[in-house]
């Protein structure tokens, strides 16, 4: 069971690494790995018969962090036009 979590999280970083063109996927891809070590926590939290408190915590904090991503990218389509990393120069 713990194979497929890994199979996901190797996935997401594959997809984080070689499409990094447009900041839309990135940010899909930064969702897809936290979704997998998100079912990984669960799984193992179960397995050890912890309570889930730490599930909501993670939960809170990838819910502020896809919120903030999707604040840049909004900030980034209406100054730049489109989400492409070669037309945003960071100087």
């Amino acid at each position: 069971m713990g194979f497929v979590f890994m199979v996901m999280f190797i996935v997401g970083n594959l997809i984080f690494v070689l499409k990094h063109k447009h900041l839309l996927i990135v940010l899909l891809s930064l969702e897809f790995i936290v979704l997998s070590i998100f079912f990984f926590l669960l799984v193992f939290l179960n397995y050890i018969s912890s309570d889930l408190y730490l599930l909501m915590v993670f939960l809170v904090f990838s819910v502020c962090e896809g919120a903030l991503g999707l604040s840049i990218l909004v900030s980034m389509i209406r100054t730049h036009g489109n989400d492409y990393f070669q037309g945003f120069n960071l100087l």
